[in-house]
């Protein structure tokens, strides 16, 4: 079986926030350009740009998905903070805040998402546990698909988490 490093779910309301954290042995240079640059945001999440600047815009394309992220950048702060919408045009605002730090020598990502309480929370969360598997395999010079058997598993598991299926 596989073991996940859940994120923790909190509901108020109408909204549902996730937040991750991961470690990752590599500084944190390397971290942020995995979440900034170009060619390496096609490796572990989207092609696309992200312009990087308050303001900025944010257009990520998922391809055989349909799912196309037309945002703009709502909080930055250079090497260390990043956050836009994961939305499209029209779309619900559904923040996407990283947040790069160092502890003891590596680097720390938290991922902080927002959506509607509404909407499939486990299957949001699990898609980013799979895109966070392809930035750590993007870290290690590493390229893979979609793990979309780690995603079955991980969104069964935020399920049980949120109470909606028998542990």
């Amino acid at each position: 079986m596989t073991t996940f490093r859940l994120g923790e779910i909190s509901i108020c309301g109408d909204e549902a926030e996730a937040i991750f954290s991961r470690t990752f042995d590599h500084p944190t240079q390397a971290v942020w350009a995995a979440l900034t640059r170009s060619d390496l945001l096609a490796q572990w999440l989207a092609p696309g740009e992200i312009q990087m600047f308050l303001g900025g815009h944010v257009n990520l394309d998922f391809g055989d998905s349909g799912i196309v992220i037309r945002s703009q950048v709502s909080a930055y702060s250079p090497g260390r903070l990043l956050e836009y919408s994961w939305s499209g045009d029209g779309d619900t605002l559904r923040p996407l805040r990283w947040e790069v730090s160092t502890y003891d020598g590596k680097a720390q990502l938290s991922l902080t998402l927002t959506m509607p309480a509404s909407e499939d929370i486990a299957r949001s969360c699990a898609g980013w546990e799979a895109h966070l598997e392809m930035l750590a395999a993007t870290l290690e010079g590493v390229s893979i698909k979609f793990p979309f058997e780690h995603f079955k598993a991980a969104r069964e598991a935020y399920k049980a988490k949120m109470g909606l299926v028998p542990a």
